[in-house]
């Protein structure tokens, strides 16, 4: 007979899972060594928490026999032949971890999701897990992770759309097609609603507190990923492309223009040269658009700083349009380049910055064309 056999108490059960969860789960697994689990998560009636089955057996272990202390990870083995019954026939629910989601499951978490978006953009205040939660009641059995990483995957399906996202749900691919196909259908069906999320984020507030250099961020590394085989086109009606209306939206990126302005302001009084601040030349509001970039700055009295500005009020990862010209520019130039990107600009702006080469640091996809009927033949 094995060890965990003897388990037999579901009040020692339960205080491991009490633990879990109050220690929360990268904590508990680490103090006893556990990986996290594969297959199957046991659900706390208590909180809603799902936590690792394996480590909550062989911690259980330790709270019936005391004398003898948790099992250790390698000492048995979890999963559906051993851990998942005997959790069971003790009372508890387990959660099978990857089950494909349901119809009804997919399009309750989208609604969900787009009740937080809009909140979001009306800057209305709420509560994520409390959202997690409510929705978990909807849910088959589904853990707080499972969720949140379904809210990760709409992220990434609107911003291949081109659509604003949550903040706070940084986008992750691997998508079910289900899920892409149900995010599609709400915003086709959505228009004018998911129109009024997109103006809301697209109004210009000017930030209350001026400050510059403390709000500078590192900027997202390229990623490439693995588009799953879809056949649903990720095209949206051109009122609801978010990045494009960014650029439309001259307030919004004379707005952003101004903050930079300011912010190297404070950058070349930071270097000690705030002389050649008087220099400056706003470039795109003297001469217009057209130059390859914004501003004129400078790095020392030898060297110009060209920088290009894209801003919005979406988060760090929203994606932006570059122009040909600008693209080119920032070849010819080089490291005398610098696309400034503005995010959060509503909320209070953040900035990072892209040096160089902009192939170097974004992938770019071509999004139109200049149609004529005369051209040179090559």
């Amino acid at each position: 007979m094995s060890q965990l056999s003897l388990l037999r108490s579901p009040s020692a059960v339960q205080a491991a899972i009490d633990e879990f969860v109050q220690l929360g789960r990268t904590k508990f697994l680490e103090r006893y060594g556990f990986g996290k689990s594969r297959d199957f998560l046991v659900r706390d009636s208590k909180t809603g928490v799902d936590c690792d089955s394996k480590a909550i057996a062989g911690v259980a272990y330790g709270k019936q026999f005391p004398d003898k202390g948790p099992l250790t990870a390698d000492s048995f083995s979890g999963g559906e032949a051993t851990v998942v019954p005997l959790l069971s026939n003790l009372g508890f629910t387990i959660i099978r971890i990857g089950e494909d989601w349901s119809e009804a499951e997919v399009e309750a978490t989208v609604r969900d999701y787009f009740e937080m978006l809009r909140a979001e953009a009306e800057g209305q205040s709420y509560n994520k897990s409390e959202h997690n939660q409510a929705l978990r009641r909807l849910l088959n059995g589904r853990s707080k992770s499972s969720v949140e990483l379904k809210h990760q995957n709409i992220s990434a399906v609107l911003d291949a759309l081109g659509l604003p996202y949550i903040n706070g749900y940084k986008p992750r691919g691997n998508s079910q097609l289900l899920l892409r196909k149900s995010v599609q259908a709400y915003v086709l069906k959505n228009q004018q609603a998911v129109a009024t999320i997109v103006d809301a984020l697209e109004e210009v507030k000017l930030p209350g507190e001026r400050t510059y250099l403390a709000v500078l961020v590192e900027a997202p590394k390229r990623e490439a990923l693995v588009r799953a085989p879809s056949k649903v086109p990720n095209r949206m009606p051109r009122k609801l492309d978010y990045a494009a209306r960014d650029e439309a939206n001259r307030k919004l990126g004379r707005a952003g223009e101004q903050w930079v302005i300011e912010f190297e302001q404070q950058r070349l009084t930071e270097s000690g040269h705030p002389e050649l601040f008087l220099r400056l030349d706003w470039v795109s509001d003297s001469q217009g658009d057209g130059a390859g970039f914004d501003i004129l700055s400078f790095e020392d009295d030898a060297r110009h700083r060209f920088i290009e500005v894209k801003t919005t009020n979406g988060g760090l990862g929203s994606s932006f349009l570059v122009s040909h010209n600008e693209l080119e520019f920032s070849r010819e130039v080089c490291e005398q380049f610098h696309l400034y990107r503005v995010f959060q600009f509503r909320e209070g702006p953040r900035l990072f910055i892209l040096s160089g080469d902009l192939d170097q640091h974004v992938h770019l996809k071509p999004t139109d064309y200049r149609a004529s009927f005369r051209s040179f033949v090559e």
